[in-house]
């Protein structure tokens, strides 16, 4: 850091007596609870459900100026922006309790898996707290390092936030405006596509479409080449997009299917599962379609 980015090496070494190894975070990393057996089912009842879904609804009514100048500039639907902080954080209530410069230190230096990583984001947050004036020894997150209401690790928070409630600060713990204007940057800047769809359900049949699943969640075949993996999808979409096949398996159920489009592959960017995806789609349209029957309207698809 004294070499690379100029810091003092005497204060490095003052703020580093303060920081702590926590053996909370890496058993925490050992056994996040997203790592439990897999079952779209489980995962998806832990996201989307009546409670979250009410308060998103909430969250979207009071936020919705707020919501609605974010979609326009950047593209990325209100519903979207809103499901993503309600799976982070539920809304802002849950947005971490560890130091995180404990948390990202502790697997910097202690958990050798992945240090690498987060060795280049604790270098990330000593320079974010150079460069946004914060406190690195009071700042408080995840387990893993992720900051404020819509949990963005620290070089996500230099490259993506914004200033979204003209305060002249990017503050995503206590701006509702900065974290919505940040969800909609970081999707925008990873490719998102203004009013183009994220998935859809599907059919399969035979076995040719195993190799579609094999494929990945990058997409690497376009919606053209679906027959020929004895996929059918009944939503009408472009043929020419590039298309993905994601099996939803749970314990003693027969799997569910999806085709996510390239707009789904962005929201994977945000958390690198199609589960957790799949989750934010599906809550975003349960808010949707909340927001409808109150209003009377009819819901956005997806």
């Amino acid at each position: 850091m004294v070499e690379r980015h100029g810091f003092v090496r005497s204060e490095l070494i003052a703020l580093f007596s303060k920081v702590r190894s926590q053996a909370a975070v890496l058993r925490a990393m050992a056994a996040p609870a997203e790592s439990a057996p897999r079952s779209w089912q489980a995962y998806r009842s832990r996201f989307v459900n009546a409670a979250r879904i009410e308060a998103g609804l909430k969250f979207y009514e009071r936020y919705e100026e707020t919501l609605q100048r974010a979609a326009k500039i950047y593209g990325v639907p209100a519903d979207i922006i809103v499901a993503i902080i309600g799976v982070e954080t539920v809304y802002g209530r849950n947005t971490g309790a560890y130091r995180v410069i404990d948390a990202l230190a502790t697997l910097a230096f202690d958990y050798p898996p992945r240090a690498e990583f987060f060795r280049g984001e604790l270098e990330q947050y000593l320079l974010h707290g150079r460069q946004d004036s914060i406190d690195v020894l009071g700042q408080k997150g995840s387990y893993a390092g992720a900051i404020g209401i819509p949990q963005f690790m620290p070089g996500s928070y230099r490259r993506y936030a914004v200033d979204f409630d003209g305060d002249g600060k990017r503050d995503l713990s206590a701006s509702v405006s900065d974290a919505v204007g940040s969800v909609a940057n970081f999707l925008k800047e990873h490719g998102w596509q203004r009013s183009q769809p994220v998935a859809f359900s599907a059919r399969v049949s035979g076995e040719r479409f195993r190799a579609l699943v094999a494929s990945g969640m990058k997409p690497v075949y376009l919606g053209t080449d679906l027959p020929g993996f004895e996929v059918s999808v009944d939503e009408p979409f472009d043929r020419n997009a590039g298309i993905v096949l994601i099996e939803l398996e749970s314990p003693g159920l027969s799997p569910e299917y999806r085709v996510g489009l390239d707009n789904f592959y962005v929201l994977t960017r945000y958390n690198r599962s199609s589960y957790y995806a799949l989750s934010v789609v599906d809550l975003a349209g349960e808010i949707s379609s909340a927001l409808a029957r109150q209003r009377g309207t009819s819901p956005g698809s997806r």
